[in-house]
């Protein structure tokens, strides 16, 4: 298994950055409307190749569904996860197919919505039910066949209790204890139980994840030897802030094949090992690239005003997330200066559209060189949750989205137009 590399995108408070990967960021922002997101396709490789000892590698979409970034997964031997009937369209347009041992899109999610499980049906992609309503529910649509189950080990943690998928206050997963009816249900709507998948939460600690090897290996043998396929989910965090330290794949892994062994010694066959990671794989190649359109000073504290806001990363203002940022000079050519403790918010008519906040909205400061209207403003460790959690409020457009593969730059999503924004809409007719 690959050595993980040190964090690519953490940097010393206070930095200033010219360049993302091999690419200037003042030339890429030349003659290009801000903000814009920026995804280094050597990032996403590196993770990816990281996770390489387990048996399949199942990329978790939502983190970020862009086509191209699907499309760079699947030519690296990763599968994927949908939670909609959007994401299985993203998925198969990235060219994944609906079916395939192991199934190369996996449907997983609470409830099925009608548009869902029609899809679902007519594709024959393969589901992993969250829910009892949706065994019945899909066991009555298909007559026969195979099923996972997500279940929720009774226990969850993540970086934010809102981003935690487990124990009695998530509304994710079959609780533990109804696993035996679960089956029972299953097996009367003519399905069989070829797997279960256990997801605790994202950003969880080595601790807590390594509690779900146990959970699984117990859950496993309720189910009995049907079961062919365990999931650890994802959740593996990456280090945003600086001193954090990287997770041990090594020990996680270890720690993941040794259930593995002991359920294939107890059902008498290989069973195989499945992550499901999105933070990991999409997080550190990520960079949303901002301008600095305003400095003001508002009592004791100095404020950045950049073009970007939570329309276009909602992790600080959800969760009290902490990025990564760095400045570039506009003209190009500072490369240092004095560190000066700042407020860094957002366009957006809302007092939380703060970059620089703790969870609960309290405001704080961080270390950034004295800046100058017309710089830029990067904030790193964006690729996770941040386009694919964009919005349309204050009728903001989303931001474009580019993918750099050493000295090559694509554009993999246009900046959305006024007339984008208004699609869909219309007037009525009063006097008719």
């Amino acid at each position: 298994m690959p050595a993980s590399s040190d964090n690519p995108t953490a940097r010393e408070p206070g930095a200033f950055r010219t360049h993302i990967g091999s690419h200037d960021v003042a030339a890429l922002a030349s003659g290009r409307d801000t903000p814009f997101f920026v995804y280094d396709a050597a990032a996403i490789r590196q993770r990816i190749a990281e996770l390489g000892a387990f048996d399949v590698v199942r990329y978790a979409q939502k983190a970020c569904s862009n086509i191209a970034v699907l499309d760079l997964c699947r030519r690296h031997g990763v599968l994927v996860d949908a939670t909609s009937a959007g994401e299985v369209t993203r998925a198969l347009r990235a060219g994944y197919g609906a079916g395939g041992e192991p199934p190369e899109i996996v449907y997983t999610a609470d409830i099925f919505d009608r548009e869902s499980l029609d899809l679902i049906v007519e594709l024959g992609v393969h589901v992993n039910c969250g829910s009892p309503d949706m065994i019945r529910q899909y066991g009555e649509r298909v007559g026969s066949g195979a099923i996972t189950l997500r279940l929720n080990p009774g226990f969850g943690h993540g970086h934010s209790q809102k981003t935690n998928t487990g124990g009695d206050q998530s509304k994710h997963g079959i609780w533990h204890t109804d696993l035996a009816d679960a089956v029972a249900m299953a097996k009367s709507v003519g399905l069989e139980v070829s797997g279960i998948h256990v997801h605790i939460g994202s950003g969880a600690d080595m601790e807590h994840l390594s509690e779900v090897c146990g959970a699984v290996e117990r859950l496993a043998r309720t189910v009995g030897p049907s079961i062919h396929t365990v999931s650890g989910g994802g959740g593996l965090p990456i280090p945003y802030e600086p001193g954090e330290e990287r997770v041990s794949l090594d020990e996680h892994y270890r720690l993941w094949r040794d259930t593995q062994d002991r359920l294939a010694a107890d059902f008498g066959h290989p069973v195989s090992l499945e992550i499901e990671p999105g933070r990991y794989i999409v997080a550190e190649s990520g960079y949303l690239v901002t301008e600095i359109r305003a400095i003001k000073t508002m009592g004791a504290n100095t404020f950045y005003v950049v073009d970007a806001g939570f329309n276009n990363l909602a992790r600080p203002v959800l969760y009290g997330a902490y990025h990564p940022m760095s400045v570039v000079a506009g003209d190009g050519r500072r490369s240092d200066g004095d560190v000066v403790d700042v407020v860094v918010g957002g366009p957006l008519c809302e007092s939380g559209d703060i970059f620089t906040q703790r969870e609960g909205g309290y405001v704080r400061t961080q270390g950034l060189p004295r800046a100058a209207v017309g710089d830029y403003l990067v904030i790193e460790c964006a690729g996770a949750y941040g386009a694919s959690m964009g919005s349309n409020y204050n009728s903001k457009p989303l931001a474009a989205e580019l993918l750099i593969d050493g000295p090559r730059v694509f554009e993999v999503r246009a900046r959305q137009t006024s007339d984008d924004l208004v699609r869909g809409e219309s007037i009525p007719d009063y006097d008719s």
